[in-house]
């Protein structure tokens, strides 16, 4: 039985990258090494490298197929099985044969070949490929009709991506290596736009580094191999369905973009009792954060989390594992042990797992309370070490008791005291000294187990040891004061410092500041209001409305819900209150000055229309006015009559048209441009410029496509005249100006190329400016309104009308208008 052939397919990113050629080496190479290679397909559109390189090879002959009245050319599958060579090399896997032919597509001939074990390299493009045809149309807005089933090339032997930098093949376009020159033009400034070429070539990469991956993971299971593999990052994001899932989300999609084609992966951990549930509104909102993120979300069933969460990881091979930071309470996890975080970073092993804080664990930022120096907690810690401590001190030191003992003892039950006065306060330690005090003299000073006193002294004794433990409650006390004093000073010099910064960076500084204030008084929610209407606001509003209001300047109130603010922290507010003022003040003046924007422009544009007036229109004015009182006092000859009465005509037109574009400038600033949009053909616009700019086929040349735009006839002619005329003032003597229609998508470009000086990158904006001649001194020209006119029109008409750089020198104007609802148009490249 013959072995089945192996298939090798070199995939690219766009036609022209160098696939055919890369397949026509590899062919030659393996020639030269003893292998049977024949051409069983190569099309080399016209290209004189890719011709040059099927020298010397056997080319089986082609079968020609009649369709409709054209004859085509199609791989002859029947003649290259008879040859049955080793390898056969057989181009555009994806495609479509002519009708009649033994398959539809080439596909499922080079599976023939395959079957009759003969190998074969092949080519396709990465538009082609089944999975990604729907991403490539919204890529490029070309839709391909040739498409190769993603299995087909999953079970390839070998695929390999022939890569060439976007730059670098729209260099080779240029240069004429990819297609004809009267196709240049319209390639790239559609399908092979910097940006399109980019993002193709990503897919490409990505689409293979998945296949490499999938190839991984099955090698990996066939040879056994459960060790973790970091041949690319996997980021696993852990969601309780919390508030802190949105955090760790966009955290752990940062970490995977960081890593450069990282995978994020997020997962949630349900009980197999269902007691553990999520709130299913959150956990929605979170997974479809997760797809918008360009990541996966899965689910898994478990009663332990951490060892469900560690096997899940170590399932999909991740590098990373992201977790919330814990919400429970420090008590609580003094009694519960430790939590799913600790446990799961003792169980990682090789997994860097990263523990992420979040404002669900109180992380936020808050102002520390004043109240008192210690908190309760503290305090009800210190009653709690002296009623546990003391009894479990007394057994030892009665267990241990001697005659000599006694200074020991004092000593210990002192030292209890100040580790209480530490831990709690004065209070607990006053507790702690009266019943140690108790406890050594009804342990440990005669008469024992009796609570009196034979020696004076030992009564003294008693006094100071408790006034000792007095004065280091006191000290301790003290110092906790000072120290949360200290830490609140710092707090408020935070709050101060970033208040300050929110104002000078002014954009979005008033709601910056109404989150800073609810975050550091600690309240549900702040709302600021400006004449009724809500400007910012941060938090929730309490649902019985209660609230305090603060004025903030003469019209704003601002909304604080939640406790009462102390009197040490409404100085701060003050500040807050008098910063948002501010703020206010910085987004009115903003907003103002936005107003008055078109108004200065308005006031520029008729300061130039001034100057304009002043200069421009009296030179055919006066030509006019000399030329009329010539003819009235009369002429020598009928040959200077006539000249008078055409330089009176040539002034007077001249003079029309620049009133003319005074007047659609005015009616375009004031928006009250008559438009009429119709189904145009680009042909019925071009021909009549022409035809009104006295342009002949010596001139410009034409080519224009059979397509319908939707556009105002008349205002189209007149942008089309307006840069015709440009293109033509500024092409050098025998290189003509050409007109080329092409189809994008929805939209159809009318491209205008000169091959003059050009425009400089840093100065297109300025040639669409009223007034503006670049340069121009040449007062012939008008008053520079043209582009600035053209540009108005198109823009009214839904088009775009854009400088590009032509190819080789100059400068093409690109009208990009909407293609007419009735027309289709298929103009992908091949």
């Amino acid at each position: 039985m013959t072995a089945r052939g192996r298939l090798r397919v070199l995939l690219g990113a766009a036609p022209g990258v160098g696939k055919t050629y890369a397949m026509l080496e590899e062919g030659a190479r393996r020639r030269a090494e003893g292998a049977d290679v024949v051409i069983a397909v190569v099309e080399t559109h016209g290209r004189a490298e890719t011709l040059r390189l099927t020298d010397g090879f056997e080319v089986v002959p082609r079968r020609a197929v009649a369709h409709r009245g054209v004859t085509l050319q199609e791989m002859d599958l029947d003649a290259v099985l008879a040859r049955w060579p080793e390898l056969a090399l057989v181009d555009e896997l994806a495609h479509t044969n002519a009708p009649g032919s033994a398959h539809e597509k080439r596909w499922q001939d080079v599976a023939a070949l395959l079957e009759a074990g003969i190998d074969v390299i092949s080519t396709v493009n990465i538009q082609h490929i089944e999975s990604l045809n729907d991403v490539v149309e919204e890529i490029t807005g070309a839709v391909q009709r040739e498409t190769v089933p993603d299995e087909v090339l999953r079970a390839a032997d070998q695929v390999e991506v022939v890569d060439l930098a976007p730059q670098a093949l729209r260099d080779r376009l240029s240069g004429g290596f990819v297609y004809p020159a009267e196709r240049i033009d319209a390639a790239l400034s559609n399908y092979f736009r910097l940006g399109n070429l980019t993002a193709l070539r990503e897919l490409a990469l990505l689409w293979l580094a998945d296949e490499v991956d999938h190839a991984l993971q099955g090698y990996r299971a066939e040879h056994g191999i459960d060790r973790r593999w970091e041949a690319r990052e996997r980021v696993v994001v852990t969601l309780t369905g919390g508030p802190e899932g949105e955090t760790l989300l966009r955290r752990g999609a940062r970490i995977a973009a960081r890593s450069g084609g990282g995978q994020l992966l997020a997962v949630h951990v349900t009980s197999q009792d269902g007691l553990r549930a999520a709130h299913p509104a959150s956990l929605a909102e979170q997974r479809a954060l997760v797809e918008k993120l360009g990541g996966t979300f899965h689910q898994v069933v478990g009663d332990d989390v951490p060892r469900a969460l560690v096997e899940f990881a170590r399932s999909v091979d991740a590098t990373q594992l992201v977790l919330g930071v814990s919400r429970r309470s420090r008590l609580a996890a003094l009694l519960t042990g430790p939590g799913i975080g600790a446990t799961v970073i003792r169980e990682s092993g090789d997994i860097d797992v990263h523990i992420v804080t979040h404002s669900a664990a109180g992380g936020r930022f808050a102002l520390p309370r004043l109240g008192g120096a210690l908190t309760m907690r503290r305090r009800l810690a210190g009653f709690a070490v002296a009623m546990l401590g003391g009894p479990l001190l007394t057994w030892l030191l009665v267990t241990f008791r001697s005659a000599e003992s006694i200074t020991s003892d004092v000593l210990s039950y002192q030292l209890l005291v100040v580790i209480v006065a530490l831990v709690g306060g004065i209070w607990p330690a006053l507790w702690a000294a009266v019943l140690s005090g108790i406890t050594l003299d009804f342990f440990f000073v005669e008469p024992l187990y009796t609570i009196r006193v034979h020696e004076p002294l030992h009564l003294l004794a008693l006094a100071l040891y408790v006034t000792i433990a007095v004065l280091v409650s006191f000290v301790v006390d003290r110092a906790a004061r000072k120290t949360r004093a200290a830490r609140r000073a710092a707090a408020e010099s935070e709050l101060l410092q970033t208040v300050a910064g929110s104002v000078v960076r002014g954009s979005g500084s008033v709601e910056a500041l109404v989150e800073r204030a609810r975050e550091a008084f600690g309240l549900a929610g702040v709302r600021l209001t400006n004449d009724g209407d809500v400007v910012a606001t941060s938090g929730e509003p309490l649902p019985d409305g209660r609230h305090a209001t603060v004025p903030v300047g003469d019209r704003a109130v601002l909304e604080l819900h939640g406790h009462d603010l102390p009197a040490s922290e409404r100085r701060l507010l003050a500040v807050i209150v008098s910063q948002l003022e501010a703020a206010l003040q910085h987004r009115d003046l903003a907003e103002t000055a936005r107003e008055l924007e078109p108004l200065a422009a308005s006031d520029r544009v008729r300061s130039a229309l001034l100057s304009a007036l002043s200069h421009d229109l009296r030179r055919p004015l006066a030509a006019a006015t000399a030329a009329v009182g010539g003819l009235r006092v009369g002429v020598a000859s009928e040959s200077d009559r006539d000249e008078l009465i055409e330089t009176a005509g040539e002034s007077l037109a001249t003079l029309g048209t620049l009133v003319t574009d005074l007047l659609d400038v005015s009616r375009l600033q004031a928006g009250a441009l008559a438009i009429s949009l119709a189904d145009v053909d680009p042909a019925d616009v071009v021909l009549p410029a022409l035809d009104e700019l006295g342009l002949g086929p010596g001139v410009v040349d034409l080519d224009l496509a059979p397509v319908t735009v939707r556009a105002d006839p008349v205002l189209l002619q007149r942008a089309v005249v307006n840069v015709l005329a440009n293109a033509v003032r500024h092409s050098p003597a025998g290189r003509k100006v050409r007109i080329a229609t092409s189809v994008f998508g929805d939209t159809v470009e009318m491209r205008i190329v000169d091959h003059g000086p050009g425009v400089p990158a840093d100065r297109r904006d300025d040639i669409f400016l009223p007034f503006q001649r670049l340069g121009d001194t040449d007062n012939t020209a008008g008053l520079g309104l043209g582009l600035a006119l053209s540009k108005g029109f198109v823009e009214e008409m839904g088009g775009t009308l854009t400088p590009e750089d032509t190819p080789g020198g100059g400068l093409t104007m690109v009208i990009a208008l909407p293609l007419a609802p009735a027309w289709s148009w298929n103009g992908a490249p091949e």
